[in-house]
C-alpha cells in the first residue's frame, strides 16, 4: 500500500485529525487535513469532533493543541522537533525577570513552552503581537515581552512604546541578513519583498510588509502583486505557490531553512498514527494557567 493511502487508512481507524504547520516538508503539507500557523492549527483541531490530534510542526506547537484541546490525545511525530528560540527562556529565567520588575506583566509570543505560557498573563502571537499589546495593557504599564526580542522590538517599534525584552530569537530568520534580500531584489526588481517580524530589524528596514505567515498568505492571495521575495522560512514558499500558482516566490538564501520542521517525514506521520506515539503531555494545572493566557489573546484580532 502506497504511504499516504496507509496514512488515509489509519487516520480514520483512530478517528484522527493531522495538522501541518506552513513550514513542514511539501508531502507532509499535502498530507494534512489543515495547514497553516501554529495558533490556527490548534484552533482548527479544538473544533473538530476528532479523538487524535497528529500535531506535524514543532513541540511547543503540540503542547498548544493539548491546552486548547485537553481531552484529546495529541501525538507529535518526532518529539525532537523542537524550537531553539522557545528554549532560550526556562521558567527559573522568566522568575528571575519578574522578580526584577515586580509590578510588570509579562506579554509572551506563542513560540513558547507551556510553563512559561502558564506563567505569563497574555500570549501573542506575530500577527497579533501589536494589538494584544495595544489592549491588554495600560499606556504607562511595565511590560516584559519573552521570548523574541525582534517580534519585541518590531511591535514597540509600531506602538511607539517600550518593552523589557527577553534576548531570544528564531535562527533561522537571524541568517538572513538585508544583502540577501538586496541581491534578490536585483534579480527580480518588481517583486515585493515580505519578510516575518522575527527578522532583525535591518531586514524589516529593506522590506515592503512585515507579516506574520497567515498575513503573507492573505496579502498575496490579495495583491495585484505577480512576484514576491519571501523572508521566512522557505517552506512557506510551497504553500504560497500552490495557493497562487500564477505568481512567482523567491527566497533569499538557502540558510532559511528550520532543520527541527524539516524532522517530520511521511514515514514519521505514519509511524506516529500506527503507535500513538509520541503522546504529548501537559500537567492538568498548567493547562489551566496556559489556557487563560491563550484564551485572553484569542479575543485580539
Amino acid at each position: 500500500m502506497d504511504i499516504r493511502d496507509e496514512i488515509l487508512r489509519l487516520k480514520k481507524e483512530r478517528r484522527a485529525v493531522i495538522l501541518a504547520h506552513n513550514y513542514q516538508l511539501p508531502e507532509v503539507q499535502d498530507i494534512a487535513d489543515f495547514h497553516g500557523d501554529s495558533l490556527g492549527l490548534s484552533i482548527e483541531a479544538s473544533k473538530t469532533n476528532a479523538e487524535v490530534i497528529v500535531f506535524c510542526g514543532v513541540y511547543f506547537m503540540a503542547e498548544t493543541a493539548k491546552i486548547l484541546s485537553p481531552p484529546k490525545t495529541v501525538l507529535i511525530p518526532d518529539r525532537h522537533a523542537g524550537c531553539p528560540m522557545a528554549d532560550m527562556i526556562t521558567l527559573e529565567d522568566l522568575r528571575k525577570l519578574k522578580l526584577k520588575h515586580p509590578k510588570a506583566k509579562v506579554l509572551c509570543y506563542v513560540n513558547s513552552s507551556a510553563e512559561i505560557k502558564a506563567e505569563s498573563d497574555v500570549c501573542c502571537t506575530s500577527a497579533n503581537s501589536i494589538s494584544v499589546a495595544r489592549g491588554a495593557f495600560g499606556e504607562k504599564e511595565e511590560v516584559i515581552f519573552i521570548p523574541d526580542q525582534y517580534l519585541a522590538r518590531y511591535t514597540a517599534s509600531q506602538l511607539r512604546r517600550p518593552f523589557i525584552y527577553w534576548p531570544g530569537y528564531c535562527p533561522t530568520h537571524v541568517k538572513m541578513l538585508p544583502e540577501h534580500f538586496r541581491k534578490e531584489k536585483e534579480k527580480h526588481p518588481d517583486a515585493e519583498i515580505l519578510v516575518h517580524p522575527e527578522c532583525t530589524p535591518e531586514v524589516i528596514a529593506v522590506a515592503d510588509k512585515v507579516f506574520s505567515t497567515s498575513g503573507m498568505c492573505r496579502y498575496v492571495r490579495e495583491s495585484s502583486c505577480k512576484e514576491f521575495i519571501i523572508g521566512t522560512e522557505i517552506g512557506m514558499i510551497y504553500r504560497l505557490k500552490k495557493d497562487n500558482p500564477d505568481k512567482e516566490f523567491y527566497h533569499p538564501t538557502p540558510l532559511g531553512i528550520c532543520p527541527n520542521m524539516k524532522r517530520i517525514t511521511l514515514e514519521k506521520v505514519r509511524w506516529s498514527l500506527t503507535h500513538r506515539q509520541e503522546e504529548v503531555y501537559v500537567p492538568p494545572e498548567t493547562i489551566t494557567r496556559a489556557r487563560t493566557a491563550l484564551e485572553k489573546m484569542i479575543a485580539y484580532k
